[in-house]
C-alpha cells in the first residue's frame, strides 16, 4: 500500500531481514517487525496487507539489490567473470539470508515462485558474463560444460554455508582453498 520509495517501507524491510537473520523466517510477524521498526503493527499492515506481501517486497528488494551488485562487479571485472562470481557466492550475509529465504520458499507457493523468478534472472546474468568471457579465452574444467561449471562456482560457498548452518566443517577448508586455486589458474591477476 504504502510508496515503494517510503523510508517507512524501507525500515520495515531493513527489520525483516535483521529478523530473518537474528532468529529465522518464522519469527517474522507483523507484531515482531513493528517492535523492531518501533511503529504499530497496524502500520505494517498498512505497508503490506499480509505476510506474503511482506516477504515477497522483501525477497524483491534484496534480490534486486544483488542483482544489480553482480552485474555491476561483473562490469567492472568483466575478465575475471568466475572470481566475481566465486566471491557473490561466498558473501556471507547475502548467503544467510538467501538461506532463510529459500527455507521460507519451501513453505510458502508464493513465495517459491518469487524466488524461482529472481534466481533465473540472476543464472542468466552469471551464464551471459560466463558466455562473454568464454569468447575471449576459454574457460573449463576438464571435459565440463560452462554450466556445469558456473553451478559449482556459484554452488560450492552455498552447500558449504549449508553445512556450517549445522556445524558440519570437515573437508571445507581444503575444498574451497582447491577451487580458488583452480580460479586463480584459469583467471590469473
Amino acid at each position: 500500500m504504502g510508496a515503494e520509495t517510503s523510508k517507512t517501507r524501507d525500515l520495515l524491510l531493513n527489520c525483516v531481514e535483521r529478523l530473518m537473520l537474528e532468529t529465522g523466517y518464522a519469527s517474522v510477524s507483523y507484531r515482531a517487525v513493528a517492535a523492531r521498526a518501533g511503529v504499530t503493527p497496524g502500520l505494517v499492515q498498512y505497508y503490506f496487507p499480509t505476510l506474503d506481501e511482506l516477504f515477497v517486497a522483501a525477497v524483491r528488494r534484496r534480490s534486486g539489490q544483488n542483482l544489480e551488485k553482480l552485474a555491476e562487479d561483473l562490469r567492472t571485472r568483466a575478465d575475471r567473470p568466475l572470481h566475481v562470481l566465486w566471491e557473490y557466492s561466498k558473501d556471507e550475509s547475502a548467503a544467510a539470508l538467501t538461506t532463510e529465504f529459500l527455507a521460507l520458499g519451501n513453505h510458502r507457493k508464493s513465495i517459491r515462485a518469487e524466488i524461482a523468478e529472481w534466481a533465473e534472472r540472476l543464472r542468466r546474468l552469471q551464464t551471459e558474463a560466463l558466455a562473454e568471457a568464454s569468447r575471449e579465452r576459454p574457460v573449463t574444467l576438464g571435459n565440463l560444460s560452462p554450466g556445469t561449471l558456473l553451478f559449482l562456482v556459484t554452488g560450492i560457498p552455498k552447500l558449504v554455508r549449508l553445512e556450517e548452518g549445522v556445524g558440519i566443517s570437515s573437508e571445507h577448508a581444503g575444498v574451497m582453498a582447491e577451487f580458488e586455486e583452480f580460479l586463480d589458474s584459469v583467471e590469473p591477476s
